[in-house]
């Protein structure tokens, strides 16, 4: 912040040496600055603060970790949790559910209208879609599925495993169902969770043709056909013993879903 004030006073006839001298620091310095103003540093820091500023507005619910994995998967910036923090911090970017003294954190407001209203039927396949996520705990660390179930015929049609909850585990489990079915016109019905929310998961439903609705927050039985998945899962995989690593849960429950749920546990399926 020095360095335009001896440009300033020097434009005015104050000498560089004479402000070097009584400011502390040398000529030198001020004609290293003026050969580059802005150094690498700092253009990184704003590049960094742009796109942070454009995943938070995606979803406003990202606090700076979230804000750390997106930067890498969207932008391939690598920067550590540390350095995020700092700069949203200073540039006040937190996220929406940032605990405030005095104060309980409001839910986000959905961005669809919830069209499904408890009605869990379908009278033909990909009419009506299903969407959650479920976490379990393994000596390393949580693991998340986030599932995509057809009502029509109760299998589930598209699913990612990951280690971190982010929008991208959604919209992974999204583009799965897409590739399998191709639906049009498709209703997909989640919670309010901050992962369907994001931007990138609406735009994934806008670009396929499909139809985005919301249940309402703290409700489970808005959502309740895709619990009941999840309670077979957890009494059938996540409970059955204590899981070691990620890797072992995620076998079991992609084995699981592919070997028991969809060929041994009776449905209705079609082709």
């Amino acid at each position: 912040m020095i360095y335009p004030l001896v440009r300033d006073l020097a434009l005015h006839g104050v000498p560089v040496k004479v402000t070097c001298r009584v400011v502390g620091f040398t000529p030198q310095a001020y004609y290293k600055w003026c050969t580059n103003p802005v150094s690498d540093r700092d253009w990184s820091d704003a590049y960094l603060v742009d796109a942070a500023r454009e995943i938070h507005a995606d979803d406003p619910e990202f606090g700076y970790r979230f804000i750390t994995d997106a930067l890498e998967d969207d932008y391939a910036i690598r920067a550590s949790e540390n350095r995020v923090q700092r700069l949203c911090s200073s540039h006040g970017i937190f996220s929406v559910l940032a605990k405030k003294k005095g104060r309980k954190a409001r839910p986000g407001e959905p961005v669809h209208d919830d069209l499904v209203r408890r009605e869990f039927s379908a009278r033909a396949p990909n009419e009506l879609w299903l969407a959650d996520i479920t976490e379990h705990r393994t000596d390393e660390g949580k693991l998340y599925c986030c599932a995509v179930k057809d009502v029509f015929s109760n299998r589930i049609v598209g699913y990612s495993i990951d280690e971190r909850m982010k929008a991208s585990l959604a919209v992974a489990a999204l583009r799965n169902a897409v590739g399998l079915r191709n639906p049009s016109g498709t209703i997909v019905h989640s919670d309010r969770g901050s992962q369907f929310r994001a931007g990138k998961f609406v735009r994934t439903l806008r670009n396929n043709g499909l139809v985005g609705s919301m249940g309402r927050t703290g409700t489970c039985a808005d959502n309740a056909a895709m619990e009941s998945f999840f309670a077979l899962l957890q009494k059938n995989v996540l409970d059955r013993q204590r899981w070691s690593t990620r890797e072992e849960l995620r076998l079991a429950i992609v084995y699981w879903i592919e070997r028991t749920y969809h060929r041994r546990r009776r449905h209705i399926y079609f082709r």
